[in-house]
């Protein structure tokens, strides 16, 4: 089958240079593994930008066939150039056209980018995730909330612009230092002391859940101290069974929640009286070998390349009801 794997890297095929700059982005060597292992799964593979000349190319090399059909999908690592909720952007282009794609739709990528969202409709399912406020600058008032305080933008992901913050001085520092450099609303949020898990989701009827990995922190308070210094990990995380079960059954209804769709990642901190709180949803997780994802899928018995093709087939199987025919011999 024909598969465009579709990714930012060339910022420039735009109109204008308008809006806030997406800051997030695959390196060449990480995208050509996952282009690699498609090829290992038999397929013919295009590594083509997410732009505005995305649509021609894609037409050029996977031209409908007589019947109209799709005759290629896209495996999607685009997270987009410019403006609001960029992770929509290739994925709205895709649904316009009738190009078929892994992973999440406009939708649930903009339920899941939207970290207050996320928080609003996880606690309309009776889950927890830690007390917050938004804040449009940082002398407002925080209520009831209890420092310390973790403090992000709105709508990034991969830890930018997040602090943890002891008392209302560094509050409206932080605060500020968001809304000016990143053109958005700061979310403050309860710091939840304790462990913190991440749960690798595959599918989307009865979801597969991947092997846990936890974040050995050490002496470092938490992950954004020094986020160069990759604190270790461990997979399958140390957790009892009455824990891990009350993990996967949060993780799967975030999932739900956010209507994501394929794959995602949860993230999670369990206080020290063993409360899962849920921090947010990655509805397009890392997917470079060293990733949380692949680290949990590997350890689940996959190879890099199987889980890569494994989640092309669910993709394949929610469009049309099947797996990806075996190529003819």
């Amino acid at each position: 089958m024909r598969v465009a794997v579709v990714w930012n890297h060339d910022h420039t095929g735009v109109i204008n240079r308008f809006g806030q700059s997406c800051l997030e982005h695959y390196d060449r060597e990480r995208v050509e593994t996952v282009v690699t292992a498609l090829q290992e799964g038999g397929h013919e593979t295009l590594l083509c930008e997410g732009d505005k000349g995305l649509l021609a190319t894609l037409e050029r090399f996977m031209p409908p066939d007589p019947q109209a059909r799709p005759s290629g999908m896209v495996f999607n690592m685009a997270y987009g150039i410019q403006g609001e909720c960029r992770y929509t952007h290739v994925p709205a282009m895709l649904e316009m056209a009738g190009v078929p794609y892994t992973g999440s739709s406009p939708l649930g990528h903009g339920l899941a980018l939207d970290k207050i969202i996320t928080k609003r409709l996880i606690r309309d399912r009776g889950l927890l995730t830690p007390n917050f406020r938004v804040m449009r600058c940082g002398t407002e008032n925080t209520g009831d909330l209890r420092f310390p305080l973790m403090v992000k933008p709105r709508h990034e992901c991969a830890s930018f612009g997040l602090q943890l913050v002891h008392e209302p001085a560094q509050l409206r520092q932080a605060v500020e230092v968001i809304v000016t450099h990143y053109a958005q609303e700061a979310l403050a949020e309860e710091y939840i002391e304790g462990r913190e898990i991440t749960v690798a989701l595959l599918g989307n009827g009865d979801l597969e859940v991947l092997p846990m990995v936890e974040y050995d922190f050490g002496d470092c308070e938490t992950r954004h101290l020094n986020w160069e210094e990759t604190p270790r990990r461990i997979c399958p995380a140390q957790i009892g069974s009455k824990l891990a079960t009350m993990l996967r059954n949060i993780s799967v209804a975030t999932f739900r929640a956010c209507q994501c769709r394929d794959y995602a990642r949860v993230d999670l901190r369990i206080d020290r009286s063993g409360r899962p709180f849920v921090l947010e949803i990655n509805s397009m997780a890392a997917l470079g070998p060293a990733s949380n994802y692949v680290l949990a899928g590997t350890t689940a018995g996959y190879s890099f390349s199987s889980l890569l093709n494994r989640i092309l087939n669910i993709a394949h199987t929610r469009y049309f009801g099947m797996g990806i025919p075996e190529p003819e011999q």
